[in-house]
């Protein structure tokens, strides 16, 4: 073989090298997902090479056990075992439940008139009892107190955790069920306003909102979507959502063209495979997805940095 043959030989292994590596440089992490109390039972899948850290969801309840004042052990102690594997901790705070007995906010605020019960129900169009609640963001009184519990994690742990992660935006309520003082532009513009306040108070750590639906908005027919996504990129804000399904329509109708737009823009993208996630089935071959179909569409499609996977997910486990 001559030397420019040698040469253009030795350059094709050399990039086909190079492009094994870049695609395998952009995959996302992998994160564990679970809730706050359960690290400890799931120990051995933290303890993975193939994984990053783990995000915990913490309810406000938990955290605010009586007005004003914070209970941040159960973080200390996930903190402290999740950095003793070298792993990071990602802390997700929940202020919207999915069981009709979780009303966990602080007892304060269901008891006192100011905050107008602090909870609604989130229910089901068509059907008359709930399945589950969400706190009153669109309440000045209930939101004050929520951005002050931001404020006091991000005094304990900016810059010690990796991300703080605000829920879902979607909420299953609706201006014609009379919700007190319930708008859609009140929803979505305290959603911001609370949003500003964990990039207020956490400054060196990752601040990621779950966005998947509006309540109100289909197609960002409110540019409710389409504002949020620029708001984040302006303010350096990371995006995600509690489920990635490849492909769904309703998903396609609204977050997920967004991320395709966005991607490379934001500077954090987390999104997750939850228990309800792992039972959807692909069209395409009548069985659930599998991690290498979870894994693409969230990197070619969405642009994802990290994939938070529950407990219950198969590969995990074996």
């Amino acid at each position: 073989m001559n030397s420019i043959a040698t040469f253009a030989a030795s350059a094709l292994v050399l990039f086909s090298f190079g492009q094994a590596l870049g695609d395998q440089a952009k995959q996302p992490a992998n994160y564990l997902y679970t809730s706050a109390g359960e690290l400890q039972d799931h120990m051995a899948i933290l303890k993975r090479p193939d994984i990053s850290g783990v995000q915990v969801v913490y309810n406000w309840r938990l955290l605010e056990p009586k007005e004003g004042q914070y209970d941040f052990s159960m973080i200390e102690a996930d903190l402290a075992a999740a950095k003793a594997l070298g792993k990071q901790l990602v802390i997700q705070v929940q202020d919207r439940f999915f069981s009709p007995q979780a009303r966990n906010i602080p007892d304060y605020m269901l008891r006192e008139r100011k905050y107008g019960g602090g909870l609604v129900p989130q229910q089901e169009e068509g059907k008359a009892e709930g399945y589950g609640w969400t706190a009153m963001q669109w309440n000045p009184e209930v939101r004050a107190r929520y951005q002050a519990l931001l404020t006091a994690l991000g005094k304990a742990f900016d810059g010690r955790v990796f991300a703080v992660n605000l829920p879902e935006t979607a909420i299953d309520v609706s201006e014609d069920q009379k919700r007190p003082g319930f708008s859609c532009d009140a929803y979505f513009n305290a959603e911001l306003e609370n949003l500003g306040a964990a990039r207020a108070a956490f400054s060196q750590s990752h601040v990621v909102q779950y966005v998947n639906f509006w309540p109100c908005e289909w197609e960002n027919d409110h540019t409710y979507m389409s504002r949020l996504f620029a708001f984040a990129e302006a303010h350096d804000i990371g995006l995600g959502g509690p489920d990635i399904v490849p492909w769904r329509k309703g998903q396609m109708k609204n977050s997920y063209p967004f991320f395709h737009q966005y991607k490379g823009k934001l500077g954090f993208v987390g999104m997750a495979v939850q228990e309800p996630t792992l039972a959807y089935v692909n069209d395409k071959t009548g069985k659930p997805f599998t991690r290498d179909e979870f894994t693409d569409f969230a990197t070619d499609y969405l642009g994802v940095n990290a994939i938070f996977w529950s407990a219950e997910t198969p590969w995990l486990n074996q």
